[in-house]
């Protein structure tokens, strides 16, 4: 037996959010970044173990701890995403992760020289979504600053 569509107004329903989470991230700057981190730290290992026998074992280990700093930096720079799902919008920036309920979100703003997204909340806040910034790609970002402010819109209206 042949399977029946929905009907008609079921199709045009706004749904309760995407079916699966959705993500945004600057792909390219994590590209650049993490490939970068692993080298600092091959590089500094490398440097250290070049090192003259002359100088100290915990000198050899503070120049590798230091490229394991710089390498951490790079990683937490990469960290930034945003992700919406049924229950909400969760956005990681560089050292903090905050969940949000549709409810929250009023408006997602990118404006003409913003470096990211901002999202204006009910509580009269605002929240950087630093996952969606244009320097890793303006159309991209402006893609996806659309898609969450539909998302945003879509729950709000409900």
């Amino acid at each position: 037996m042949p399977a029946t569509p929905p009907p008609a107004e079921d199709r045009t329903a706004p749904t309760a959010g995407p079916e699966s989470p959705v993500t945004w991230r600057a792909a390219r700057t994590r590209a650049v970044l993490l490939p970068v981190a692993v080298l600092l730290v091959v590089l500094f290992a490398v440097i250290a173990a070049a090192l003259p026998h002359t100088w100290r074992a915990y000198d050899r280990a503070a120049l590798v701890a230091t490229g394991l700093v710089f390498a951490a930096v790079l990683v937490m720079l990469s960290r930034p995403r945003v992700t919406a799902d049924r229950d909400g919008v969760t956005v990681v920036n560089f050292l903090r992760t905050r969940r949000l309920a549709w409810a929250e979100i009023v408006r997602v703003n990118l404006r003409q020289g913003d470096p990211w997204a901002v999202l204006d909340l009910a509580d009269g806040t605002t929240l950087a979504a630093v996952g969606i910034q244009p320097a890793a790609g303006r159309e991209q970002a402006i893609a996806a600053a659309r898609a969450l402010r539909d998302l945003t819109e879509a729950h709000a209206a409900r």
